[in-house]
């Protein structure tokens, strides 16, 4: 008599052990995967045993008080707390968020570098590469279009400037001085200059994500075409990349305390008086989000084949993250990571959402449009359809043109209202004061349009993963899907 008996898989796909018994022979342990013959006694009969359904049994579901999102919305209400009773206290603890926000950005180029050029180098073929860019960029323009003219459709419709009865005369144009600067400094050609880095490591001690991205690809195509003689490299590369991410599932235990101190100091800095006295814009700015990204992305995501809902779940303890550090890129290697999970192709992956962190800004546009129009509005300009057109224009080119730059939505919207002379540049003086909470909402679709494009590149490439995006999308095993990307291990 011969019993068989396993003893499971480890959360990170591998095997643990099976165990064979035979009547009267002592006890045998037979590591085993996928497939396994399993040896009784020297010489006698062989088993061969499958085990697909335990392979891919899911990790058992953490705790409540263990989710990421449950530990980041918490910390958002206390610091929301802190901030508005104690206002000097939330403002000391703005460096626990920067020094949260320093540690991600710490590893966003080596991350996006490594997972870029081994996507590359792995793919071998070069034109698909170029493919996938091309139509990563096409995406990129018609969501960035439409978000732009959605904004100039609800300001129109809306009007949340009316009645404000500001004087362009008695505004401070000072206050906004600096901004302007750096719009003035952002050209088209400096844009594409800035692209190239001086030196190789340049691009990394300087943080640029465009010239990483640039630096990753030249790189990863020249891995794939050295051939044979690069698979060592390959494969140290390959094995960085996972302790690179396994660097992130470190760092963002510490998430909670950076959205504390974060949204501590954004409330006792500005606090909600400022939000009260621009309600109708801030209110409309979010519910136009709201409807783009519930409305536009969802029937994009549903064309793809899944929900924005499930995709909003599955990305909530990173979007939580996002909403208290008021930064997209904070969340930015979880969510190569959380793509590559939900059965997104590596190389699709590293070269859409870099790429889309600095052209597929569908919340920026939305704001810039907007705020340019609460701006006239607020100043008593009515602007023409010729008007409105230009100011379409310009802000589509602009916002490609500030790419990568701190304080970017503020930033564009400058450089947007120095081409067309209809609306004073001053004005924006009128919204600083609630730019923070705006830029929060920004940050969040930005996010969202960026995770949708990457699922859409995808699905148009034909490289999905079915089974693996299932799981996310269909069974929503949400834990069994991130526990390899982000380099977890068995408990036991």
């Amino acid at each position: 008599m011969v019993s068989i008996r396993f003893g499971g898989i480890g959360r990170n796909g591998a095997y643990r052990r099976c165990q064979a018994r035979r009547a009267g022979a002592s006890k045998r342990f037979i590591p085993v995967a996928d497939t396994a013959s399993v040896m009784l006694s020297s010489g006698e009969a062989a088993i061969a045993i499958r085990s697909p359904a335990v392979a891919a049994a899911p990790p058992p579901p953490r705790r409540l008080h263990q989710q990421l999102y449950v530990q980041v919305l918490a910390a958002i209400a206390i610091g929301g707390a802190i901030g508005h009773f104690a206002p000097d206290t939330g403002v000391a603890l703005k460096p626990l968020g920067d020094a949260f926000i320093k540690l991600v950005k710490m590893v966003i180029a080596p991350v996006v570098f490594l997972t870029i050029v081994t996507g590359i180098a792995g793919m071998r073929d070069l034109g698909k590469v170029g493919r996938v860019a091309a139509r990563a960029m096409v995406y990129f323009l018609a969501l960035s279009t439409l978000a732009l003219i959605v904004g100039l459709i609800v300001g129109n419709v809306v009007r949340p400037g009316d009645g404000f009865g500001a004087d362009p005369a008695s505004l401070d144009a000072g206050a906004v001085a600096s901004y302007v600067a750096k719009a003035h400094d952002t050209s088209i050609t400096g844009f594409l200059l800035a692209i190239i880095p001086d030196t190789f490591l340049g691009a990394f001690a300087e943080g640029n994500l465009l010239q990483v991205l640039f630096v990753a690809i030249g790189f990863g195509a020249a891995l794939a075409l050295v051939g044979p003689a690069g698979a060592p490299l390959l494969a140290v590369l390959e094995a960085a990349a996972a302790a690179m991410f396994r660097l992130v599932a470190i760092f963002m235990r510490a998430a909670p305390i950076g959205a504390l101190g974060a949204f501590a100091f954004t409330i006792g800095k500005y606090g909600l008086d400022s939000v009260a006295n621009l309600a109708a814009l801030v209110g409309t700015f979010y519910l136009t989000s709201l409807i783009f990204v519930l409305g536009i992305l969802g029937l994009v995501a549903r064309a793809a084949g899944f929900s924005i809902l499930t995709l909003i779940r599955y990305l909530r303890g990173e979007l939580l993250l996002v909403l208290g550090t008021s930064s997209s890129e904070s969340a930015l290697p979880s969510l190569i990571a959380k793509m590559e999970a939900a059965g997104c192709p590596k190389p699709i992956v590293g070269l859409v959402v870099p790429t889309g962190y600095s052209f597929n800004l569908d919340g920026t546009n939305i704001y810039m449009t907007m705020a340019a129009l609460f701006i006239a509005q607020a100043t008593g300009i009515e602007l023409s359809l010729g008007d409105q057109l230009l100011l379409l224009g310009v802000a589509m080119l602009s916002s490609k043109g500030a790419a990568g730059v701190t304080g970017a939505g503020f930033i564009t919207l400058a450089a947007t209202l120095s081409v067309v002379p209809s609306v004073p540049v001053a004005g924006m003086a009128l919204i600083l004061g609630v730019d923070r909470f705006m830029s929060e909402c920004r940050s969040l679709t930005n996010f969202i349009g960026n995770a949708v494009a990457c699922v859409v590149v995808s699905r148009w490439e034909g490289g999905i993963d079915e089974a693996a995006f299932a799981r996310v999308f269909r069974d929503r095993q949400f834990d069994a899907a991130v526990a390899a990307p982000m380099g977890e291990t068995d408990s036991d």
